[in-house]
């Protein structure tokens, strides 16, 4: 028998490749599994899907989850799914239970006093006053404040002027609301307002409100047009008054452990989707402001246009009740009402 010599040189050159190939192939999935964990957020917001809140808060998560190649995944939970109202989604943003919220701003003075600057009665003459200020230095300021809170404002939305609906009578003077009881949100220059025009304020969550309507626990309640009718508000209302007493910003707000626990770049990211769907969300809300008045009066509504200017003389006690609450910062609001 003849045995064949193996040369061992070409016994090292088959087996180093395929060691390498092994080790390569332990370690590869491991390492793509570290880069491709998708994180997931969730965003919630009050009100259903008709309203400019989930429009803007899509267009977040397409800007979002594009930019980061998907590796960022927002879903979206509509109608209080994350919580009792918006004051409740706030909280999350604490606790860690929520990662972002879509919510106006009347509870946020509950976790930082400074944002009822914002609510004193006709504070801003227009739309684009409301913007200068918001944009600029003092908005960018007061969403500042809500770090210490453990909350990061990311861009600011809208939810628009605020107008007074009830289910007794037309309303043209301040006198024709004394005495309705009028369901506010949970803050106390709002309720404010009302009680000096005499009506009785009673402030309650909005996933209550409805309820609230149709059995006349309440006999009214204030909001900007786009909720009035996309929540189906003149289904237990029937008078539309458009006071315009109070703009109303939202704002995009996440969980500032979130926000600082994701990469530089995300953070961009997040900051820019949150502008440009801040953006989209303000446009869709004066859409629907200039077709809806019409709808809801197709669908019954009498609607009126009061006398403004009784309105705000009546309430301009307001601004002396509350301004000192501002403290060191009581003088943004001349800052506002004195901008060009």
């Amino acid at each position: 028998m003849v045995i064949k010599r193996i040369d061992v040189r070409l016994v090292v050159l088959l087996i180093v490749p395929i060691l390498l190939f092994g080790c390569s192939a332990d370690n590869k999935p491991e390492a793509q599994e570290e880069q491709q964990e998708k994180q997931v957020f969730k965003l919630g917001h009050a009100v259903n899907e008709q309203h400019p809140y989930h429009s803007g808060a899509m267009k977040f998560k397409e800007i979002v989850e594009k930019e980061t190649n998907g590796m960022v995944e927002i879903r979206l939970y509509p109608n209080n799914q994350l919580g009792s109202g918006e004051r409740d989604m706030i909280e999350g943003l604490q606790l860690g239970t929520v990662d972002l919220v879509v919510t106006s701003t009347g509870p946020l003075s509950g976790f930082e006093k400074k944002f009822i600057l914002f609510d004193f009665p006709f504070l801003f003459k227009d739309k684009q006053h409301a913007y200068r200020a918001l944009d600029g230095e003092i908005g960018q300021y007061v969403l500042s404040l809500l770090e210490e809170q453990g909350i990061k404002g990311l861009a600011w939305y809208e939810n628009g002027f605020r107008h007074l609906t009830n289910s007794k009578k037309e309303v043209f003077v301040p006198d024709d609301v004394k005495g309705i009881k009028l369901r506010t949100m949970e803050n106390k220059v709002h309720m404010g307002i009302w009680t000096a025009l005499d009506a009785i304020p009673t402030p309650m969550a909005w996933g209550e409100v409805f309820t609230a309507l149709q059995l006349h626990t309440v006999d009214g309640q204030e909001n900007p047009i786009p909720i009035i009718y996309t929540q189906k508000v003149y289904e237990a209302q029937k008078y539309l008054t458009l006071t315009g007493h109070v703009y109303s910003p939202a704002v995009l707000l996440m969980s500032k452990n979130q926000y600082d626990s994701l990469p530089e770049e995300y953070r961009e990211i997040f900051l820019q989707a949150a502008k440009e769907s801040g953006t989209l969300e303000r446009n869709l809300i004066t859409e629907m402001e200039n077709q809806q008045v019409e709808l809801l009066e197709q669908a019954g509504m009498k609607v009126t246009t009061p006398d403004k200017e009784a309105f705000l003389q009546k309430t301009m006690p307001v601004y002396d009740t509350y301004k000192d609450e501002l403290g060191q910062d009581a003088g943004l609001l001349d800052q506002i009402i004195n901008m060009e």
